[in-house]
């Protein structure tokens, strides 16, 4: 079943089930883990476009306040140091620099994280084997699937092979299997390896209203160390329903700055 069929699925079963903006089905008792759906009322981030620092600990890819352009952080390998640089020497040039959410590409993880801001919202659907987590823009759908292994050698792709549990009232996703066409922070273009491993610890907070996500990066091709780093979200102020909202169709190519999107030579029919 395609993303899209996914998605009005999603949506149909939570409008069915009732789930309000707690995360609980109306008139239900508080089940005995989380609940994270939120179709009718989904999660916006907090702190738009930026990791948070962990309570302690290294933590993510910042800016030097005395010079904000110029990235630094001990803890990179010297060839993200480099492509750091290269990055900032461009801009700095006067060359313009278009996120991945802007490109119509896929975040990958941790990213995804944070494509919740501003106007965007990503919403969530949970049974007991699968959890899906869809960002509105072009509906970048994640699939986390519950107790179950890993493969034993699960093929690079976008968004690399989740797998979750429970742990008490948190929810424990594990992700490998990335492809490293992404970056870990588009604000800094913050590249990494196919060693790419993320762990995340999602937790509900203040009796539902808000989400926390903690999540813990690991790349030995990249990173001299493990780190880590928290995204907040919260509820959007009024119900919004999820709609199908194509990004790459859309894609102008304004400036001639775009990704090139894939337009076919001659009509199907």
């Amino acid at each position: 079943m395609s993303d899209r069929r996914l998605i009005g699925l999603a949506a149909g079963l939570l409008c069915v089930c009732g789930i309000n903006a707690a995360g609980y089905a109306a008139g239900a008792v508080k089940p005995a883990v989380p609940n994270f759906s939120s179709i009718d009322r989904p999660w916006v981030a907090i702190e738009a476009q930026e990791y948070l620092p962990p309570a302690s600990g290294i933590g993510p890819v910042t800016y030097d306040h005395a010079h904000p352009i110029m990235v630094s952080n001990p803890n990179l390998k010297p060839w993200v140091v480099d492509a750091l640089k290269k990055a900032n020497d461009e801009l700095l040039a006067g060359k313009l620099r278009w996120t991945s959410r802007a490109n119509c590409m896929p975040a990958g993880v941790p990213q995804f994280l944070l494509y919740a801001g501003g106007a965007e919202s990503i919403y969530m659907m949970q049974t007991p084997k699968e959890i899906l987590m869809i960002h509105q823009a072009n509906n970048e759908t994640r699939h986390i699937y519950m107790d179950v292994p890993h493969s034993a050698h699960p093929s690079p792709s976008w968004y690399g092979e989740s797998v979750g549990h429970f742990d008490g009232d948190e929810l424990v996703v594990d992700t490998i299997g990335l492809n490293d066409r992404t970056f870990v922070d588009d604000r800094y273009s913050v590249p990494h390896t196919t060693q790419l491993h993320v762990i995340e610890r999602f937790k509900l907070l203040d009796e539902g209203r808000i989400l926390q996500v903690t999540f813990t990066v690991e790349d030995p091709g990249a990173f001299n160390a493990p780190w880590s780093a928290v995204v907040r979200y919260q509820h959007g102020r009024a119900p919004v329903t999820l709609f199908e909202e194509p990004c790459a169709e859309n894609n102008n190519e304004n400036m001639s700055s775009f990704v090139h999107s894939p337009v076919a030579t001659k009509a199907d029919f």
